[in-house]
């Protein structure tokens, strides 16, 4: 028994005293991005990847022209789709909620996401009616000949009705998600900056004061314009590790 411990000891010695001559595993290929710049779903995922500090490599994508490798990850084609490499479970996130939620759940330096069961729970039925009713007739009020209309000012009214809830909510608190800018925050923001900017002296003439002030500060914030600035469209090479 005594021998036995004896040669492991040594044996412990020898590999401490041992020069490290075995090269560092190359690093993990980082998560890969494939978004388009106003696309108000990307505009969210991206916020969430800069304020979690997570690095990724950003592919700009011209939606005439889609990267066939984006496609073969994600066959529906729209953006944003976040590819993790196998280091990371070798996932595909096509939906941008989805991106959101993995990616503050990595990091959540500001604490964007809600501390309760019950406060995501509102958090996301707020997300759900922005993604559904509300998305539906900003869509037809910004393009209502896609949808046979003549004119989108019916959907912007019905539209306006779920506007002036949140002007309510936001005239009890700072921001939707409450004293802090959120996760509720940033995945609506986006669509109402979209409903805004359809017809911007319509919209400055409604009275929802708290919510106008709520969007101007969004639209001016540090995070904001760090997720705006422009990319060269992302060219595919022929062959994709």
């Amino acid at each position: 028994m005594a021998q036995s411990q004896q040669a492991c000891t040594k044996a412990a010695i020898y590999t401490a005293t041992m020069p490290n001559t075995l090269a560092s595993p190359p690093p993990a290929p980082l998560p890969v991005l494939y978004s388009f710049r106003r696309c108000p779903y990307a505009m969210r995922a991206r916020l969430a990847l800069h304020v979690s500090g997570i690095t990724y490599e950003h592919r700009e994508v011209v939606l005439k022209n889609k990267p066939a490798h984006m496609l073969a990850l994600s066959p529906k084609g729209t953006v944003p789709v976040l590819w993790l490499s196998e280091a990371a479970g070798g996932r595909v996130l096509e939906q941008s909620l989805d991106i959101m939620l993995w990616t503050l759940s990595q990091h959540d330096p500001l604490g964007w996401l809600p501390a309760s069961d019950e406060g995501m729970a509102d958090a996301l039925t707020l997300i759900a009616h922005n993604d559904g009713p509300f998305k539906q007739q900003l869509d037809r009020y910004k393009y209502p000949n896609r949808s046979g209309l003549n004119s989108g000012t019916v959907d912007r009214d019905e539209a306006a009705i779920w506007l002036h809830t949140l002007d309510a909510r936001l005239r009890g608190q700072s921001f939707l998600a409450g004293e802090q800018f959120g996760l509720t925050d940033a995945a609506i923001a986006p669509f109402v900056r979209q409903y805004a900017h359809t017809d911007p002296d319509w919209y400055a003439s409604q009275a929802w004061t708290a919510l106008a002030k709520w969007l101007a500060g969004f639209e001016v914030s540090e995070v904001f314009s760090a997720i705006m600035h422009k990319h060269t469209p992302w060219q595919e090479p022929a062959h994709i590790l």
